[in-house]
């Protein structure tokens, strides 16, 4: 028998190339656990357990968490109708989330074309494209107080809908019992929700403070008749719309008025008071404009051509490292996502050399230039 070796020991390819075979098999796996759980289910043998159902004997029997157990006995009973989700679940087109969300949706005549769309989407791409197919209505607008539990602050339940350019909030403290079943079963009821409800409008639910609450009354009354007067989502909205636009302005030097900055990236820095060779100070007008031509999304592309999604703590590198000669212009720069950012340091200067250098990075630090 060949001796197992440590992972440690592996190289970068084929561990990865390991861990997606690892992958294929477990999908296929997962599809004929879940045949198998459609077939025990069609011929009830959960009755010679002595138990009521086939979610008792997945939970009892098989000890499926009851989250386990839900996504596979209804991605299993839609297989029976749609044999085609097993073989999607098998080979990774679908995964179970899809499968169980999906299925009530599903009939012969759209089946084809929902799930071609559903192909390697998220669950957030799954919820808006149900939406699509099946709106539902908007929640209803109120504020209501939650009974207190223990020793936690009083609190309200807000539900926010969004319609695209005018979005309307709805703060729903209806209580734990009153949270809606989606929100129950997506999730436990102290974490936030964000649900598509039909194209353009989203249910977002959290719950808030008294504090929150006072200062929302506050908000309304100074802003006057537009406070209150207004949609009650208008107002967060344009307190959002006006904190972000400050937060932007200070770390990503996005402003409503810009100054012309000059063509190049030598000419800034002799403007803002530095000097290109000696300083990592990446200046406002090269911000932007690596900004803008990006599109505000990291800029690492794979070998099979794939860009990565993030778009979230973005950082600016140097495609010529900034600690080799490079410049701050502006083709010489991109924005990178931060792993994505210290996997081409690493590249650069050597795993290890980064290794000595690498410090806790707090995450609300603003782009850094690295490279």
């Amino acid at each position: 028998m060949e001796e197992k070796r440590p992972l440690q020991s592996i190289p970068d390819d084929e561990l990865l190339d390991r861990l997606a075979e690892l992958m294929g098999q477990s999908r296929r796996v997962e599809a004929d656990i879940v045949a198998h759980i459609a077939e025990v289910d069609e011929r009830r043998l959960y009755a010679r357990e002595a138990l009521p159902s086939m979610f008792a004997y997945c939970t009892d029997v098989l000890h499926l968490s009851e989250a386990e157990a839900y996504l596979r006995i209804s991605a299993a009973r839609a297989s029976r109708e749609h044999p085609m989700l097993l073989t999607m679940l098998a080979d990774g087109r679908l995964h179970l989330t899809a499968i169980a969300k999906l299925a009530p949706h599903l009939t012969r005549e759209n089946r084809d074309g929902l799930l071609e769309r559903a192909t390697h989407r998220s669950k957030r791409q799954i919820e808006e494209q149900i939406a699509e197919i099946a709106p539902r209505p908007d929640v209803p607008a109120m504020v209501r107080k939650l009974p207190e539990r223990g020793t936690l602050p009083t609190a309200s339940l807000l539900v926010v809908s969004n319609r695209g350019e005018n979005p309307t909030l709805e703060l729903r403290p209806d209580g734990v019992a009153a949270a809606h079943t989606e929100a129950r079963q997506d999730a436990p009821s102290s974490a936030s929700v964000v649900q598509p409800l039909s194209p353009g409008r989203y249910k977002v639910q959290f719950t808030a403070s008294a504090e929150f609450q006072h200062k929302l009354e506050r908000l309304k009354a100074l802003m006057g008749s537009k406070g209150r007067d207004g949609d009650l989502a208008a107002v967060i909205e344009q307190a959002v719309t006006e904190k972000l636009e400050r937060l932007e302005a200070r770390r990503f030097a996005r402003t409503k008025a810009h100054r012309k900055g000059p063509a190049k990236a030598e000419e800034i820095a002799e403007e803002d008071g530095c000097t290109v060779p000696h300083s990592r100070h990446i200046p406002a007008a090269v911000q932007r404009a690596v900004r803008e031509r990006d599109g505000d999304q990291c800029r690492y592309v794979d070998e099979q051509g794939r860009r990565c999604k993030q778009r979230d703590h973005l950082e600016f590198h140097h495609r010529h490292p900034f600690g080799l000669g490079g410049d701050h212009e502006v083709s010489n720069i991109r924005l990178m996502c931060h792993a994505h950012n210290a996997y081409l340091a690493e590249c650069d200067y050597g795993r290890e050399a980064m290794g000595r250098h690498r410090r806790p990075r707090s995450r609300a630090s603003p782009p850094a230039a690295r490279g």
